[in-house]
């Protein structure tokens, strides 16, 4: 199998949201994906935006992607690369192709001179936290995520 990554262009935006979909049903979440082929044109590819994504191709057909931006870190005054989501259709899991798109994402945070390649991952995830294992990345387990969204976003915001 010949994989190659490329840089997404707006022209994917459906493939992007295709993953995008497989991805929240693998992750048993499917009935919350909100994203239309529009809103991932506009957040990813339009002004202003903050995130970048990169296609996973297997002779030139989408197997995958990753979609990614810029955090920051006060104690290293650096950049971040914060990784939102990696995923590689079934038909090419255990090729792979999942840690040669994090190899690349590796190589932009370096380029870019950030001082961390940060990501998080579902504690059940298994097959993924093994890939995670065996390239060397470290679990934060000393930092709780936390979270506000939709409603109540919206009500600590104090906006109806």
């Amino acid at each position: 199998m010949n994989f190659t990554i490329r840089p997404a262009t707006p022209e994917d935006a459906a493939v992007i949201l295709g993953f995008i979909i497989e991805l929240a049903v693998y992750e048993k979440a499917g009935h919350e994906v909100e994203a239309t082929e529009e809103t991932v044109r506009s957040s990813i590819f339009g002004e202003g935006s903050v995130t970048d994504a990169v296609i996973l191709e297997a002779d030139d057909k989408p197997a995958g992607f990753a979609v990614w931006f810029y955090s920051y870190s006060t104690w290293q005054a650096k950049n971040g690369l914060y990784l939102e989501d990696l995923y590689v259709s079934p038909d090419f899991r255990g090729s792979g192709a999942g840690k040669l798109l994090l190899k690349h994402l590796a190589r932009v945070a370096v380029e870019k001179g950030c001082g961390r390649f940060e990501w998080s991952v579902l504690d059940w995830n298994e097959p993924a936290i093994r890939v995670y294992d065996a390239v060397g990345a470290e679990p934060q387990n000393e930092w709780i995520r936390y979270r506000l969204a939709g409603q109540k976003l919206k009500d600590f915001a104090g906006i109806a």
